[in-house]
């Protein structure tokens, strides 16, 4: 099992959910932080990534070349332009194009809204990932 984690900037978010994973599930899956700048890298690994891939090119070869089970990030990886910019056209490219689930984790930013999530807590979202990896045996 090998889960993808994008993130960018400080990876917060990313972060975040590398610590609940390893919590719930420990050794049993493989974790790669896909991180646009060093920072995130860094800040994922430290979270207990297995792995780590720093930068647009390197984060664009892996999800072409790597077969993952799935990929978890904040909404702004969906879009160029997200994250304060640092998702790239191709960034974003590759992740739609990736084929495997897609866990996004909504926020309340940039005018998006998304129905039904509004009083979600990022933990939350977390939460409701951990329990639909368990539910469809993706883990």
């Amino acid at each position: 099992m090998l889960i993808a984690v994008l993130d960018a900037q400080g990876a917060g978010i990313g972060k975040t959910v590398i610590t609940e994973i390893r919590q719930e599930f420990a050794g049993d899956v493989k974790i790669y932080s896909l991180g646009t700048n060093e920072t995130a890298c860094q800040n994922m690994k430290s979270a207990g990534a297995d792995g780590s891939v720093c930068g647009e090119e390197k984060i664009i070869r892996f999800l072409q070349v790597r077969k993952v089970d799935c990929l978890i990030g904040p909404m702004g990886i969906l879009s160029s332009g997200g994250i304060k910019g640092e998702i790239t056209s191709g960034i974003s490219a590759a992740v739609f194009n990736a084929s495997c689930k897609k866990y996004i984790i909504p926020l309340d930013m940039h005018g998006v809204f998304i129905p039904g999530t509004r009083s979600m807590k990022i933990k939350d979202s977390i939460k409701e990932i951990i329990a639909d990896l368990k539910t469809h045996k993706i883990v």
